[in-house]
């Protein structure tokens, strides 16, 4: 008898009803692979389950100078032509092209903030400095540094072709041209776009509520010196600081213990934000009882388990309306599953319309191999040129130490065995 549909046995992604899961006490006794997905199918199915059931989130208007980081709620256009005028990138002299190469006559100058009141004709330029409109008349800019200036007049030997030096009216922008689409994650340069258009204060998506509940008996507050079997709770503080630079807002609670009905009653509390992210308590030990305790909250299981490391016990679902995570205890484990997974929940839930992933690729600087089957995400380092990705030596899951001298993670191919040096991986960026 198997525990789940056959459509789970097939690797797809569904909904296993809550009646499946009160037996997952004895795990250990099933074909773990049942249950799992890849890497690739399990983002799939998060992004596509969390899409599909999203609401959409509310709005409120912000000053602009607090909209860094926000999910923009409205469109922004283009108040007027960009550039409104012929601008010149150059500092030098506003001539004809057709007078070059040749010696002209200074008219006078226009600087940036000023517009020239008369009309350049032949033989004839006005000295003009970067960002000035160009005057009337004029169809190029020669750079200053190919001119000579003598007794009223300027020469130079080059020739200028139309256009040269300067940006038309309206070749960055049109007015009425969508700049910023709505549901874009405000970012410096868009900051600078709202100004220039002129935007005072924004229409920005609220921020979603992020539960953050971490279990274990073998947990203690980061204030208290632990015993030799007890461990500091440093997985609230990093979710908790991944959460806010993914734009959430935390909301911490309570450490559960490793019994059913206090981690039911914090799961409750829990239930109050948007998204729930748990942190231990579902692997398969005889005392992680999280998914048993969804499972009576009458929770919807999609996954609980990933092929990649680290992070393999991940659990996703929804109970009553809510998304929530099961991530792995272990530092190193939670920190890549939330990276991987909860981030593009954050994008989405913040009013996001789609959810990058950049995987970037940089060349190893010692050959690397592995035992096929995971994706792997392993803490490394790349060079402060980018030229070189070096692997970093890594003692597991719980080795937050390489994860503080890591800037990146090197990201495995689950079917590929050998890297050489010089090899091209892909990278994922801290």
């Amino acid at each position: 008898m198997t525990l789940f549909p056959k459509e789970i046995a097939d690797g797809q992604c569904v909904i296993a009803p809550a009646m499946f899961y009160p037996l997952l006490v004895n795990r250990p006794h099933y074909n773990d692979s049942v249950a799992t997905l890849g890497f690739e199918q399990a983002r799939a199915c998060v992004i596509d389950n969390v899409r599909a059931a999203r609401p959409e989130p509310p709005v409120e208007t912000v000053p602009l100078s607090d909209a860094l980081g926000r999910v923009l709620a409205e469109d922004i256009a283009a108040d007027r032509d960009y550039p409104p005028v012929n601008k010149s990138v150059r500092d030098g002299f506003a001539v004809r092209a057709a007078d070059l190469p040749g010696t002209l006559r200074i008219l006078g100058e226009v600087r940036a903030g000023q517009q020239y009141a008369g009309s350049i004709g032949p033989g004839e330029a006005v000295e003009i400095m970067t960002g000035a409109p160009l005057p009337s008349g004029a169809d190029a800019v020669v750079m200053v540094e190919y001119t000579t200036r003598d007794n009223g007049h300027v020469s130079t030997g080059r020739t200028a072709a139309p256009g040269e030096n300067y940006n038309p009216a309206g070749i960055e922008a049109r007015g009425g041209d969508l700049l910023i689409a709505r549901g874009t994650r405000l970012g410096f340069a868009e900051i600078a776009m709202a100004a220039t258009t002129g935007h005072p204060t924004l229409r920005v998506h609220t921020r979603p509520r992020v539960a953050i509940l971490t279990t274990g008996d073998e947990v203690t507050s980061i204030e208290q010196t632990p015993e030799p079997w007890q461990v500091r709770n440093s997985n609230l503080f990093s979710i908790a600081a991944q959460v806010t630079r993914a734009g959430g807002i935390p909301v911490p609670l309570p450490v559960a213990r490793d019994a059913y009905q206090p981690t039911v009653a914090l799961l409750e509390r829990a239930l109050e934000a948007d998204l729930l992210l748990l942190s231990g308590g579902v692997s398969a030990g005889r005392y992680d009882v999280v998914e048993n305790a969804l499972a009576g909250l009458g929770a919807e299981f999609f996954f609980d388990r990933v092929r990649i490391q680290p992070g393999q016990p991940l659990v996703f679902g929804r109970v009553r309306g809510k998304f929530f995570f099961g991530l792995p205890g272990n530092p190193a484990s939670t920190m890549v599953t939330f990276e991987v997974f909860a981030r593009a929940v954050l994008d989405l839930l913040s009013g996001m319309r789609e959810t990058a992933f950049p995987l970037l690729l940089a060349p190893l600087a010692a050959p690397f191999h592995q035992k096929p089957g995971l994706t792997r995400f392993l803490p490394a380092s790349v060079s402060a040129d980018g030229a070189a990705i070096h692997p970093l030596a890594w003692h597991g899951s719980g080795d937050i130490p390489s994860l503080v001298r890591a800037n990146c993670f090197l990201v495995t191919e689950p079917d590929r065995e050998q890297w050489n040096e010089g090899d091209l991986i892909r990278v994922l960026l801290k």
